[in-house]
């Protein structure tokens, strides 16, 4: 039996430390997984980061991408699916679900992970800095924004007493979003109405409602799901003239009013990057988890005066970009 016949028939057994290099002279495969839907600059990004490791995808190497479209009761079988097909490099992003259901499926494929949630508190990695075993990746920390995206939101719209916020149970950070959502709104002064999410068409009704309820402006809750519903997201609030704040920016390029969050264009790009190193031999254990320490706050001047918001000039003083 040939060295590398040998090493295959071990599958999962010894595989991650010698992926990269058991496949020198075959294009190696990665496996991507994500709780949301396909997006094109997520798609970018992390392309973009592999290239620079000398990985451009569909020559140097083959990319096997599975999408739970929001579903992540699906994450596990995909995972595990995705395991099955012997990856080089399993890649798990979006919710801290795919994260964790790739801990699950494999102990020994080199897993690089990009998520809003704290890795140590959901035991992905025993610290940021050591993340030990065969786990590394990028955490955005967007989950944690809550009450920061709320006070700046009682800022744009000072009148707004009664505010609205909409939120997935099923996500893993939902129980602590809300805690900080109404912790902050205590402090604000503000009568906070939380909305759950379930299903796609609940959308327009929670939308809906928001009218008969007075809503005087809504945070849309950071959730892989609702970012990969982004464009619908914010025709609705434009519809209902509804003022909204969201966690990415590409919410307020779309033209939502306001955004607050890291960067998921430089997220995927480092999440491209750790993954060519892994393919180039590195241990997942040798590369610290980075964290997103960079903050950027947009607001979108031309929707603020569909809304016939007038922007205080202190707020927008402190945008890091205005839309115009």
């Amino acid at each position: 039996m040939r060295r590398r016949d040998f090493i295959a028939s071990l599958g999962g057994a010894a595989a991650w430390p010698l992926s990269a290099g058991a496949q020198q002279s075959a294009t190696p495969v990665i496996g991507f997984l994500h709780s949301g839907a396909r997006d094109a600059n997520r798609h970018t990004a992390f392309q973009r980061g592999l290239k620079e490791l000398g990985y451009a995808e569909g020559q140097k190497v083959r990319v096997e991408y599975r999408w739970a479209e929001g579903q992540y009761d699906r994450l596990p079988e995909l995972a595990a699916d995705l395991v099955r097909s012997r990856v080089a490099v399993l890649v798990a992003a979006g919710a801290v679900h795919t994260a964790l259901a790739a801990k699950a499926a494999t102990s020994t494929i080199p897993i690089v992970f990009a998520n809003g949630s704290d890795p140590v508190k959901y035991g992905l990695v025993g610290s940021l800095s050591r993340p030990e075993g065969n786990i590394t990746g990028v955490s955005f920390f967007t989950s944690q924004l809550e009450a920061k995206r709320l006070a700046l939101l009682h800022e744009l719209v000072p009148g707004a007493e009664r505010v609205a916020a909409i939120l997935n149970p099923a996500n893993e950070n939902a129980a602590d979003q809300s805690k900080d959502l109404i912790e902050a709104a205590g402090k604000l002064g503000i009568d906070l109405h939380i909305l759950n999410f379930s299903r796609e068409k609940d959308f327009d009704l929670i939308f809906a409602s928001m009218v008969g309820m007075r809503a005087g402006a809504v945070v849309v809750c950071a959730d892989p799901y609702f970012f990969s519903q982004h464009d619908r997201l914010v025709t609705l609030a434009a519809k209902y003239a509804v003022p909204a704040m969201y966690e990415w920016r590409e919410f307020a390029d779309a033209g939502g009013l306001a955004s607050y969050g890291t960067s998921f264009a430089q997220a995927y790009h480092q999440l491209g990057v750790y993954t060519g190193r892994i393919l180039n031999g590195e241990r997942p254990a040798d590369l610290p988890v980075i964290r997103s320490v960079e903050f950027k706050f947009v607001i979108n001047l031309k929707t603020a005066k569909a809304l016939g918001l007038e922007i205080p000039p202190s707020v927008s003083a402190r945008a890091d970009e205005v839309i115009e």
